[in-house]
């Protein structure tokens, strides 16, 4: 089983302005997230590719990993340490085929048919959630709670990343339920200081276990 670290941060610039892919990157490393998402849905595709590609050189020097989200070509073209797909994003199986065995591949699950969609695609770690209601994705559906999130991490014998509305004050909940890590958006990126939430978010997430 690959190494999948516990805080996973999404950069975001649509829900603030402030700050650059790169430079929420930079900042959520130094306050403790092993796992960068880019996560950007406008903009051309080489535009994408030379984002990615300065996120990656920032990882790499600070051996944190870079994922994609949903742009299977953008991690092929930047050398991403992965990639994240959603239901109706490119095929789980065929991204692993074309990708390889050592890339890591997270799946997106709202149900426990998801997951075990995710899980038969040959994902690394689940992406469950929203597990509560959520203003940072547009596209999220009704939160799971908790007693999905148990049944997910329990069964499918796969790390289990919780997203949607998670945030240091639900983290001991979160990962009492037996979530591997937490991925945050709104909670790192759209906060006064992106590194000491980071920081705060892994101090509660680390302090349960």
């Amino acid at each position: 089983m690959k190494d999948i670290d516990r805080l996973h941060v999404l950069t975001d610039t649509e829900l603030q302005q402030r700050y650059s892919h790169e430079e929420l990157a930079r900042l959520a490393i130094a306050g403790g997230a092993g796992v960068i998402q880019f996560r950007q849905k406008q903009g051309s595709t080489r535009q994408l590719i030379e984002t990615a590609r300065h996120m990656l050189a920032i990882c790499r020097r600070h051996q944190a990993k870079l994922i994609i989200n949903d742009r299977l070509d953008v991690a092929l073209a930047a050398e991403a340490d992965g990639v994240h797909l959603g239901q109706d994003d490119f095929p789980l199986a065929q991204a692993r085929e074309i990708l390889g065995p050592d890339k890591i591949i997270g799946g997106s699950a709202s149900s426990v048919e998801e997951a075990a969609l995710c899980r038969a695609g040959g994902v690394d770690y689940i992406g469950l959630g929203p597990v509560y209601p959520t203003t940072s994705k547009a596209d999220a559906g009704p939160a799971g709670g908790l007693d999905l999130l148990r049944r997910v991490s329990r069964e499918f014998g796969l790390p289990v990343i919780a997203i949607g509305g998670v945030n240091a004050a639900r983290a001991a909940e979160v990962m009492g339920a037996g979530a591997h890590g937490m991925a945050v958006i709104s909670a790192v990126c759209c906060q006064a200081d992106p590194q000491e939430a980071a920081a705060e978010l892994l101090r509660a997430m680390l302090g349960h276990r």
